[in-house]
């Protein structure tokens, strides 16, 4: 099921947000450094699963570019002088990623809800590794980089085994059913924040999470629609434990994936393990 589409996106160079924020880093400083807390974690309608799996053990990925960005430390010369550190922009918050293909499964459910692995009407939660997923979105204009506040954040993937919900789908009809879809709006610091479960895998594509952000700022309806996606090894060591491994092994990687390779690696997560799982912060910023 490999839903081949054409890269419709923009990539803003880092030397292009570096020329563009240049002129007001007191504003960017105050935009982009200097994030909230996140959005509040709801319940959803379903019960927790009694006993989630454990995180295996954190392979070492190559890091992404965004990765690098936010994670480099500036060198200091080596003298013994007295030296000031220089203070770093928060250039990743205000990079603009490429878009890829919505694909086949977008289902405008509307469903606003932070936790998103269980059903709405059946209360069956999907099993699988939590993952806390963060977006950070920003905008991009004249004047530097600001938090996008109100922007809608829709995401939706498919289950342990490989399924979408509420698609008639050869495999399985799972129409009506509304796991692992949902929204969050974006707070004052441009925060939406989701639980869910690390994504299965099906035949032709590599493993991914689907994502849209919409908003009416600057007075025009502005969509943006892309695709996470995962390292390699982190993967393997995920679908090696329940529920996934039941799968087998799968049988395409990042490298594999004609959509991947339109730019995918910069839409690859930074996960960190946590006591359930794992949890990853995106930003994105969007020119508005």
């Amino acid at each position: 099921m490999d839903h081949d589409d054409r890269q419709i996106g923009r990539i803003l160079s880092r030397r292009e947000v570096l020329m563009l924020i240049g002129a007001s880093a007191a504003t960017l400083l105050m935009g982009c450094g200097s994030m909230g807390s996140g959005a509040t974690p709801e319940t959803s309608t379903g019960s927790v699963p009694s006993a989630a799996p454990s995180p295996p053990a954190m392979p070492q990925p190559s890091p992404s570019p965004a990765a690098t960005a936010t994670q480099g430390a500036l060198a200091l010369p080596a003298t013994s002088a007295p030296v000031t550190t220089p203070v770093r922009i928060p250039v990743p918050a205000c990079i603009v990623r490429p878009e890829q293909t919505e694909g086949p499964y977008f289902v405008d459910t509307r469903l606003n809800r932070t936790d998103i692995r269980s059903d709405p009407i059946s209360g069956i939660v999907k099993e699988g590794l939590p993952l806390t997923l963060t977006f950070v979105v920003s905008r991009i204009g004249n004047d530097g980089c600001a938090p996008l506040r109100d922007a809608m954040v829709d995401i939706w993937h498919c289950d342990a085994q490989g399924f979408y919900s509420d698609v008639r789908d050869p495999r399985r009809d799972t129409t009506g059913e509304q796991w692992l879809r949902g929204y969050q709006m974006t707070d004052a610091s441009g925060i939406a924040a989701f639980t869910t479960i690390y994504p299965g895998w099906y035949p032709g594509r590599a493993v991914h999470i689907h994502f849209k952000i919409r908003t009416a700022a600057a007075g025009q309806v502005y969509d943006f629609t892309s695709q996470l996606y995962f390292d390699d090894a982190v993967s393997d060591a995920v679908f090696a434990q329940a529920p996934y491994a039941a799968r087998g092994n799968r049988t395409t990687r990042n490298q594999n994936d004609g959509i991947f390779r339109r730019n995918g690696e910069q839409l690859v997560l930074a996960l960190t393990p946590t006591d359930q799982g794992y949890a990853a912060t995106f930003e994105i910023g969007l020119q508005l």
